[in-house]
């Protein structure tokens, strides 16, 4: 099976994700379970009952969305008896997705990808005062015209940067709110289809970001990291990661720098994956990857019902 597995970041959540999973299954109820005992927060709660404000927080939306990725990875397990090690070749995951990715390979616990996401979030949010930062999503060019954007919105000694190359003509920039207002106009002149900004709290994956950068390399150095069951592609490289220790590394690298997200899709794609199974909440890097390669396949799984199909082609 050319198969790699994929967990979405933040974005993807959404009130009541997970909740059918625990409903359904026993095996996705204990993943919920051991999450609100590692936070000591009923974070369960949170995501099937709202409120949608707290929820979206980032110190709780982080974790949350690992805990449904790897609900569904433990439904998948438990249930239909896959085994990720005989059907991946590859896991990956967008942003905090990362640590889903680790924890589904068995480089982190559960326990410890949960705590490590909580004081990731609340590192982010703390590292820059809400209304200085912001993030924008160009529309229409290519990262090479996103980065030219990007340097050349930069004033002040303001900071603005490519964080997220998501897809061809999708490149999000990040920093100071002022310098990301500048690159929007920017890039209209450069063409531009679209410039949104973000509804997001912080700058993330700038070098804004370095007071949490720090934080995460304090926490990651007292956390163990095993070797995972597969290559773990990193975020910051769009290569593969299975020394513990370069795993820490690209994961402190990761709150500063670029997420490679198209670069990492294009990498599993020339590797011979054919397909990406994106467990946990929403489609959005299953969209995404169509965009990035028309001949890749992409398989959501977050509902017994998707469970049920995913496992029939198994």
């Amino acid at each position: 099976m050319s198969w790699a597995y994929v967990f979405p970041g933040q974005g993807s959540q959404s009130v009541g994700m997970g909740k059918e999973l625990a409903d359904a299954f026993a095996s996705a109820r204990e993943v919920f379970g051991e999450v609100d005992e590692a936070l000591k927060q009923n974070l369960s709660k949170l995501m099937f009952e709202g409120p949608e404000a707290d929820l979206t927080l980032t110190e709780n939306a982080q974790p949350a969305l690992m805990a449904v990725s790897l609900a569904v990875m433990r439904v998948l397990e438990r249930e239909g008896k896959v085994s990720l090690r005989d059907t991946a070749r590859y896991v990956a995951g967008h942003s905090l997705g990362e640590y889903s990715a680790l924890a589904a390979a068995g480089a982190l616990s559960l326990s410890d990808a949960a705590r490590l996401l909580k004081l990731r979030g609340q590192a982010m949010q703390k590292a820059v005062p809400v209304g200085e930062g912001a993030m924008a999503a160009l529309l229409g060019l290519d990262l090479e015209q996103v980065q030219e954007v990007a340097a050349a919105a930069c004033a002040n000694d303001e900071i603005c940067a490519a964080a997220n190359d998501n897809a061809p003509g999708q490149v999000v920039v990040s920093g100071h709110a002022a310098a990301v207002a500048r690159a929007m106009d920017l890039a209209k002149t450069k063409g531009a289809k679209r410039a949104i900004m973000l509804a997001v709290s912080a700058p993330f994956h700038c070098p804004l970001m370095k007071p949490a950068a720090d934080a995460m390399a304090e926490a990651l150095s007292k956390v163990d990291i095993k070797t995972p069951a597969v290559p773990v592609v990193a975020n910051v490289s769009a290569s593969t990661v299975v020394d513990p220790d370069e795993i820490r590394e690209a994961l402190v690298k990761q709150v500063t720098g670029m997420v490679r997200w198209r670069e990492s899709v294009k990498m599993m794609k020339a590797a011979g994956v054919t397909t990406l199974i994106e467990a946990g909440s929403g489609k959005v890097l299953s969209g995404l990857a169509k965009r990035i390669d028309g001949d890749l396949a992409g398989i959501s799984v977050h509902t017994p019902k998707d469970v049920e199909e995913f496992l029939k082609r198994v």
